[in-house]
């Protein structure tokens, strides 16, 4: 029963939060809407997202997070160097092929999201066979240093969280 009304409770638990955040108030109206929107937007959705997915080692993704939240920290302080340092040092962009040892679905698409989500990187695309991720990055001054950390600091914990 409950499963049916929410399919996805921390999808849900998270939509009504952000309801909340973004409109700032605590009103019993904000509330009550806020939880139509997150009962149905998940049942809404639901038949897009055939396949669930399955966290096996939460630990793995809380110690990720961790890292996450670090590397983010640290590039935006690296990239603040780069936007207001030397001009020289602005134009050392590029892209790399991120080479992919996961296949997990869910896996990848939350590779892509952290990779993005890190201040200096992009992820551009994924081949259609699903083997490598096209990643601009701010700061290349070593391809095979920047695919030797995605690979260790997020690819890793990504395999021993999903697959």
């Amino acid at each position: 029963m409950i499963r049916r009304l929410l399919p996805w409770p921390m999808t849900s638990l998270v939509l009504l939060a952000m309801w909340l955040l973004l409109n700032q108030t605590l009103s019993p109206g904000h509330i009550l809407l806020g939880a139509a929107l997150a009962i149905a937007v998940p049942r809404w959705t639901a038949p897009l997202r055939p396949v669930k997915a399955a966290v096996s080692r939460p630990g793995a993704a809380l110690r990720l997070l961790g890292v996450v939240l670090r590397d983010s920290l640290m590039s935006n302080l690296e990239v603040a160097r780069i936007i207001l340092g030397p001009k020289a040092r602005r134009h050392n962009s590029g892209f790399i092929k991120l080479p992919l040892t996961m296949r997990d679905a869910h896996g990848i698409t939350t590779l892509a999201v952290v990779i993005t989500a890190i201040p200096g990187t992009v992820c551009v695309e994924l081949t259609d066979d699903r083997s490598c991720l096209l990643i601009h990055v701010l700061d290349l001054d070593d391809e095979q240093r920047w695919i030797d950390t995605l690979k260790n600091r997020y690819e890793k914990p990504l395999m021993e969280i999903f697959e």
